[in-house]
């Protein structure tokens, strides 16, 4: 029987790897870089004391800070991205470390020109930005560090706080090493005898399988191996929610939650409203679960039976051209500007494309100011994977469009918005997939990995917020965070959001272990709001069509962070200050159930 074994990144072909020299042709120009680097936080740092003295003064700060953000981007991306690709690689893993280094050191040598500017009497500063032009451009950024004003701290606090950056990121880091590089999954069977080992690429392509000793042998793989490092991760884990609430307090907010919230000026009612909408409509997953258990036939539906397609003898393996053709495709509505975009994306070196051993798990779209976007893949040939593809590369064109309207000051866009681009080209696509599929099986497919889709987008991910809300809480309560204690609160969330109609086994318990979202506190229910925003948005394009393209764009993706969030959505026609985006998108929910269900003949026990 055949062994197969991941490909070290040497094995893999060029062309299926990111175009990573486009940012640095070699590492010589990168050392090069880093020194510039180096240079431009000593020479920013000398406008500390200065920053009142005249609009040109300020102005020109500005103008070496932009400039110091763009070198430090390209390193810090550079270094990491060449990390990512594996890693294990020592030479990589120390420019890493070094960029985060750098990183931390800008802070800090940065960290006067809040108070600084916080010490500048409004009028002053309203003179300062009424006559100089140049300086208007900065003017939102200055106006959101007034609003900041209760959280900003003095210029001996802000740098001592800027100094514990990298002490700060231990537990992420912590977890990262010994999620991506250290930890090591048994080997099991595939549906045609042949030993794979689990890895984080494969795992999700196991539980897909139609063969339930293959899932069933997965699920307990993956959470058997986690369960060996319980009290360590627990740990890891309750040290990284310590430091949030620590930096919470220090910055004079209630909880972490608070603090993050703030960072785009999202209420909390935001964050609350969705949990509570949800809630509500646990009754619809609850409806799901029993039609997916009663679809596959089983006495017992156990959680490693969530993602397998209800709908047999479907071929669904897509190779990564077809999926290309198939996203190209589905983003017409869009138009030829975006699409002329995504093509270029395809055929330049963005994507990184295949999995290989000690390559980062998951995938996500990075890059620098003034170059193209990246975006790291761990294809696999099957449905979810073209989705990822589609998903990536709204991000990748959301950051190429803004860069290209905006300054590096406001090019980069806040996480509140950052997950509706990519959902909303996932809406798009489901929708051409369905208008151009006659086949009843195929279409009740299509209509399975849709109704997944908000499974595990809309109501998992507001289950992770709801557990990071409880778990955040505890540590504000002081009470103590254990390996049984999150075990304990994850599997109850679990019995909450699924319902009777499904065994929760013991081994999901442990889900929170592998789950790296939970380093960057309060970032998951971001991808709840934002799948309900893009469902709105992907519905006026479709009804609305050229309109609506153009106030998407030139609105909202070419937006970066030049305004708020629930501002910049607004502008593109939704608001989610309020609950109706969530509901809606649930009652397109409700509605694709409806259709399962007429669509499938539940067969006899």
């Amino acid at each position: 029987m055949e062994n197969k074994k991941l490909k070290k990144r040497s094995e893999i072909e060029s062309r299926f790897k990111w175009a990573i020299e486009d940012l640095f042709p070699d590492d010589i120009a990168w050392k090069k870089e880093f020194e510039l680097t180096k240079e431009l936080i000593d020479k920013v740092s000398k406008y500390q004391g200065k920053l009142s003295e005249s609009a040109d003064t300020l102005l020109d700060f500005y103008k070496q800070k932009d400039e110091l953000s763009l070198h430090l981007e390209r390193v810090y991306v550079y270094a990491n991205q060449k990390y990512h690709e594996d890693t294990s690689e020592s030479t990589y893993q120390g420019y890493s470390t070094k960029a985060n280094t750098l990183a931390v050191q800008m802070n800090s040598s940065l960290s006067f020109m809040v108070p600084e500017i916080l010490s500048i009497p409004e009028e002053t500063l309203n003179e300062f930005l009424s006559s100089n032009k140049e300086l208007k451009v900065y003017e939102f950024a200055i106006k959101e560090i007034i609003r900041q004003k209760p959280h900003t701290l003095s210029k001996e606090m802000e740098e001592l706080i800027a100094n514990t950056g990298e002490m700060a990121d231990a537990p992420s880091n912590i977890f990262s090493m010994f999620n991506n590089a250290d930890i090591k999954f048994p080997e099991i069977q595939n549906e045609d005898g042949d030993f794979i080992e689990i890895t984080h690429g494969r795992y999700s392509t196991f539980l897909q399988s139609s063969d339930r000793r293959v899932r069933k042998e997965a699920f307990q793989g993956i959470y058997s191996t986690y369960s060996r490092w319980k009290n360590t991760l627990a740990a890891t884990f309750a040290a990284n929610l310590k430091q949030e609430a620590f930096f919470a307090k220090v910055r004079n907010y209630p909880s972490a939650m608070a603090k993050e919230l703030d960072k785009s000026n999202v209420p909390m009612d935001v964050y609350k409203n969705l949990i509570e909408a949800v809630h509500e409509n646990l009754p619809l997953m609850h409806r799901y679960v029993k039609l997916r258990k009663k679809l596959l036939g089983l006495e017992e539906l156990h959680m490693y039976d969530l993602y397998t397609p209800i709908v047999k003898d479907v071929d669904m393996k897509i190779n990564f051209e077809d999926a290309k053709d198939m996203v190209y495709k589905g983003l017409e509505p869009l138009g030829e500007n975006y699409r002329e975009i995504l093509k270029d994306g395809f055929e330049n070196g963005w994507i990184d494309i295949y999995e290989n051993e000690g390559k980062r798990s998951g995938a996500y779209s990075w890059g620098a100011y003034g170059t193209h976007p990246y975006v790291l893949l761990n294809y696999q040939d099957n449905l979810n994977n073209v989705f990822t593809l589609a998903h990536e590369m709204g991000h990748a064109i959301h950051s190429y469009y803004s860069d290209a309207a905006l300054p590096i000051t406001y090019a980069g866009y806040r996480t509140f918005v950052a997950e509706v681009a990519s959902t909303c080209n996932e809406a798009l696509l489901m929708e051409y997939l369905l208008g151009k599929t006659e086949d009843k099986k195929q279409r009740a497919y299509l209509i399975n990995y849709f109704l997944e889709q908000f499974r595990t987008t809309l109501y998992r991910q507001t289950m992770f917020a709801e557990f990071e809300m409880i778990t955040h809480q505890m540590v504000l309560d002081e009470k103590a965070l254990t390996a049984d204690s999150l075990c304990s609160i994850y599997h109850e969330l679990n019995v909450k959001y699924f319902g009777d109609d499904i065994i929760v086994d013991s081994e999901i318990d442990m889900e929170w272990a592998r789950i790296p979202h939970f380093y960057t506190a309060f970032y998951v229910y971001q991808y709840a709001t934002g799948y309900s925003a893009a469902i709105a948005l992907s519905r006026k394009i479709l009804n609305e069509g050229k309109p609506a393209v153009d106030d998407y764009i030139t609105k909202f993706l070419s937006g970066g962070s030049s305004d708020y969030p629930i501002e910049l959505l607004k502008k593109a026609g939704v608001d989610m200050s309020t609950r109706e985006p969530v509901n809606q998108a649930l009652k397109l929910f409700e509605s694709l159930l409806t259709e399962m269900e007429e669509l499938m003949t539940i067969p006899e026990k």
